[in-house]
């Protein structure tokens, strides 16, 4: 028997909702992949305009994935065929699919950051850890960092996999509750330490003090719209099944503003957590993904009582990771529950256990994860996001649209951006993906 309408989990609280979606949005997206992006584009004037694109392109967009979601009470397998897609069936298994290569991978990522998190905790008792062990060799085989993956990788999904199985309400939304200000203050505690390093002015006058017009590029605008995509938790998947857990009363506009600002904030407050300290220690800041795996704990080894703020970092990295990883897994549990009806115990254990086969090719060399990350991170998250979009503002009546979107308010929304989300939105993200075969395909 199928999943109804009827017995499906909303929220308990607005609190819990905003933690919960400002939890799937940060994630690795603005505490990893944010500073790098910054690092690699120039600094202020790419922190600039990808705040302006959150602003103007991210939460419309996934206010457009929280209409598909809520309207249909379906995620990823049902909600593009309910919402009038068409061939929508297949499009959701195709999503469903390459979500589930996606959170293979993650999961990997996320399980590097929980032996580095080790490694600090070891060098407080003088323990003799290796912390890059646990990285693939860029070609080849390596059996120590591919056992070391495996080991994390299944650890991360059942721990995973023991907050899915108590649901929403007591599990989902909970931890979200936990972690999210728990991050806030560790990257506090982290800031004040790198600010107040010598030299670390520098760092934040480059971080958001150096706009400079003409480096916006439009490789530098295509990056920062991207960014803002990959933050945000848009394609099709994450934002659509989180929508479907929408209280009938939930404000999709106000919790969009306050869920986008939210995400940003966290990736500001990395920022500041990272540049001015690598400045003040005289590294570079375009190391790229590697930026938090070799600069910082090189960082973090020359500051007194270094072990405690890595310890902080990764921890935090980890917390902020594991919400969004928790989130990729309840897309597919959900799914298979719509769709098959069967129970959430079961549909966990099936998804970690197929989640941890297909982690295991990107375990073996940098030269099989990069292009997997790029194929189902980068370019099938903007094709998702595409999808969705034109599901909810193009295939569901208008009437209906607005009528999700003014849910709550005094007012309808305004016609004009109901106009800007079938126009413009759709076009920005086919920008992203087109920048994106341009630059890794192509």
């Amino acid at each position: 028997m199928k999943s109804s309408d009827s017995d499906r989990e909303t929220f308990s609280s607005n609190f819990g909702l905003l933690m919960t979606m400002i939890g799937v949005a940060v994630g690795l997206g603005n505490v990893w992949r944010f500073p790098y992006m910054v690092g690699l584009y120039g600094g202020a004037s790419f922190v600039i305009f990808y705040i302006v694109m959150v602003i103007t392109i991210g939460i419309p967009a996934m206010m457009t994935e929280w209409v598909l979601g809520r309207h249909t009470r379906r995620g990823t397998l049902g909600a593009f065929e309910i919402g009038g897609f068409p061939g929508g069936k297949y499009v959701g298994w195709f999503l469903f699919f390459v979500l589930l290569c996606a959170t293979g991978y993650y999961t990997n990522v996320l399980g590097w950051v929980g032996f580095h998190a080790i490694g600090y905790v070891a060098s407080l008792f003088d323990i003799d850890f290796n912390v890059s062990a646990i990285l693939p060799p860029d070609s080849g085989f390596e059996s120590t960092s591919f056992l070391l993956q495996m080991f994390m990788t299944g650890g991360v999904l059942a721990a995973c996999g023991a907050v899915l199985v108590k649901g929403l309400k007591r599990g989902i939304e909970k931890i979200s509750k936990i972690i999210i200000p728990v991050l806030f203050i560790v990257l506090l505690i982290l800031i004040v330490r790198s600010v107040t390093l010598p030299g670390a002015g520098e760092g934040v006058r480059w971080f958001i003090g150096g706009f400079d017009l003409s480096s916006l590029t439009g490789s530098v605008m295509a990056a920062a719209l991207g960014q803002a995509v990959f933050s945000m938790s848009l394609g099709g998947t994450f934002m659509v099944i989180y929508g479907s857990y929408l209280n009938k009363n939930a404000k999709i506009m106000k919790n969009a503003l306050l869920t986008g600002l939210g995400d940003s904030l966290f990736g500001l407050l990395a920022g500041f957590a990272i540049f001015p300290a690598v400045f003040a220690l005289g590294l570079k800041p375009d190391e790229g993904p590697n930026l938090i795996f070799s600069t910082l704990p090189e960082i973090f080894s020359t500051l007194p009582a270094g072990w405690l703020f890595g310890l902080l970092f990764f921890c935090g990295l980890f917390g902020a990771a594991f919400l969004s990883d928790v989130a990729g897994l309840e897309v597919l549990v959900g799914g298979i529950r719509d769709k098959f009806g069967i129970d959430r115990k079961k549909a966990v254990i099936m998804v970690c256990m197929s989640s941890f086969l297909l982690a295991i090719p990107p375990m073996i060399n940098f030269g099989i994860f990069v292009p997997w990350d790029l194929f189902f991170g980068s370019g099938m998250q903007t094709l998702g996001a595409l999808l969705a979009v034109i599901t909810a503002v193009w295939c569901i009546k208008r009437s209906e649209v607005l009528r999700e979107l003014s849910t709550g308010r005094d007012k309808p929304v305004p016609l004009f951006l109901l106009w800007w989300m079938r126009y413009v939105i759709p076009f920005a993200i086919l920008f992203v993906g087109l920048n994106w075969l341009l630059e890794n395909v192509l």
